[in-house]
């Protein structure tokens, strides 16, 4: 700790920074529980990415900063022919796997999406083994990006399980742009010193507000911040790399530091070390496009849907029973002006499938929400917090989601309160959710490829040995257009 605001010594690295570059540098993941998720989580987020190519408002943002920036040899974007440098490159993956709110979820205290670090993954493995291979050096695997894949994940998650930023008006990705620079580093070469210095950097940076994933300034920011997050700590690990140096009390320094700045006065809280816990314990969005806070009230909604769409003008009020959390971000009254406020609202995201018995990325577009029924019911809803939801969504053991769904009509009658606690993106129902996360990765491929190269990419993708095996480049290539 920095204890002298007059004093010019430098102090030792805050201890933060020294664990999480021991943990990126020295420490091995053994888990494979950990590596088949991860290997599903690959799939899942390149399935997101596809999804989004569909959509103009991301595909505008794609590509070069300047038509001329393209590079020869450049890291590929897959579903794209761009080959851009490795920052622009993190940026383009980044983006297009977030841009549907669709990827994989991490809730505690903090919440974020850990697969948006892939974005940063993926742009340095690939940058790296194609100038490997042109200096007659070895490739990086694929088991290269499961493992640096594991420790983004570790390190986002692990911060965010006692450590609430949005509470300050801190946005979660700044916990993306400080394990991309982290893992980033020690792919590029970086040993240990390295790693503390760049994730010296990624903490001054500081972090963007949450005002544009909040009424009355929601708006599409929030889908490509997380690849611009994973764009900045690629770049700043490039930057340590030529030398740059760090600086030790990034977070303690008095007065300056992080912890004096932006939190408050408080440092960091831990509970528990790095290993590959959130890993093994990530969310998967698989059968909803919907804020993670939401997902199981939409799938009681689901539920209720032929109990009700026949009987829409009859319904007096919907009770949504929600976690603290979800009444905290996404309970929201009043005009939604576009797709990224809609996928913000829980009782948007309940009405379209009590109506419609669905919910895809398209029921958040102008062409479904200027529907006259949405709105109107969602005037009828009545959102509430429910405290034993709450208590279990923070609960280490259970890390549930909980929420619950009632319709009540005019004459008296109601449905039935369906609850739900734990979506199918969820460890404990693994089981059922895997294949249907396969379902939506081979859904995908087909919107973007001929039926021969999405068999192609579909083959490296199902077995788990053949795939960590695959060099980094010729895994790009299959996605190349």
């Amino acid at each position: 700790m920095c204890a002298d605001i007059r004093s010019a010594k430098r102090p030792d690295p805050d201890q933060e920074l020294v664990d999480m570059a021991e943990y990126v540098a020295n420490q091995a993941i053994t888990s494979d529980e950990a590596y088949d998720t991860a290997r599903h989580m690959l799939m899942d987020s390149l399935a997101c990415a596809m999804l989004a190519l569909q959509y103009p408002a991301c595909t505008k943002l794609l590509g070069p900063v300047v038509p001329e920036g393209q590079i020869s040899n450049g890291v590929k974007v897959p579903g794209t022919s761009y080959q851009l440098d490795p920052v622009q490159g993190a940026f383009n993956i980044g983006a297009m796997i977030r841009w549907l709110d669709f990827n994989d979820t991490w809730l505690a205290a903090e919440w974020g999406h850990p697969s948006d670090n892939l974005g940063g993954v993926l742009a340095v493995a690939d940058y790296i083994s194609r100038r490997n291979v042109a200096n007659g050096k070895a490739p990086l695997t694929m088991r290269d990006v499961l493992t640096a894949a594991i420790k983004c994940h570790e390190i986002q998650g692990v911060i965010a399980l006692e450590n609430s930023f949005n509470r300050v008006g801190l946005d979660h990705v700044m916990l993306c742009r400080i394990a991309t620079a982290a893992v980033a580093t020690h792919l590029l070469g970086g040993d240990k010193g390295d790693v503390i210095n760049a994730l010296s950097h990624a903490w001054i940076d500081g972090c963007s507000l949450r005002t544009y994933r909040h009424a009355p300034n929601t708006g599409s920011r929030k889908s490509w911040a997380a690849g611009d997050a994973s764009a900045r700590g690629v770049r700043l690990a490039l930057i340590t790399r030529t030398g740059e140096m760090g600086y030790p009390s990034a977070l303690s320094a008095k007065g300056w530091g992080f912890n004096d700045v932006l939190f408050k006065g408080n440092g960091l809280k831990f509970t528990q070390g790095y290993g590959s816990y959130v890993m093994e314990n990530v969310l998967f969005k698989i059968s909803f496009p919907a804020e993670f806070h939401a997902q199981t009230a939409v799938e009681a909604a689901m539920s209720l849907h032929e109990q009700v769409r026949d009987r829409l003008n009859e319904i007096d009020k919907v009770v949504i029973e929600t976690q603290e959390a979800g009444v905290r971000i996404i309970d929201k009254t009043g005009p939604l002006d576009n797709p990224a406020d809609r996928d913000h609202c829980i009782q948007y995201m309940t009405a379209i499938p009590l109506i419609f018995g669905r919910l895809t990325a398209d029921d958040y577009e102008d062409a479904v929400a200027r529907d006259p029924r949405i709105d109107a019911l969602r005037e009828k809803m009545e959102v509430t917090e429910n405290k034993d939801f709450s208590k279990d969504y923070f609960d280490p053991d259970k890390r549930s989601i909980g929420n619950a769904v009632q319709v009540f009509f005019k004459d008296g009658s109601k449905t039935d309160r369906v609850a739900v606690e734990y979506p199918i993106g969820h460890r404990r129902r693994r089981d059922e959710g895997i294949p249907v996360l396969v379902q939506k990765f081979e859904s995908a491929l087909t919107t973007r490829f001929a039926p021969r190269q999405a068999e192609s990419i579909r083959k490296a993708c199902e077995d788990q040995i053949k795939l960590e095996k695959l060099p980094v480049n010729e895994f790009m290539d299959l996605w190349a257009l």
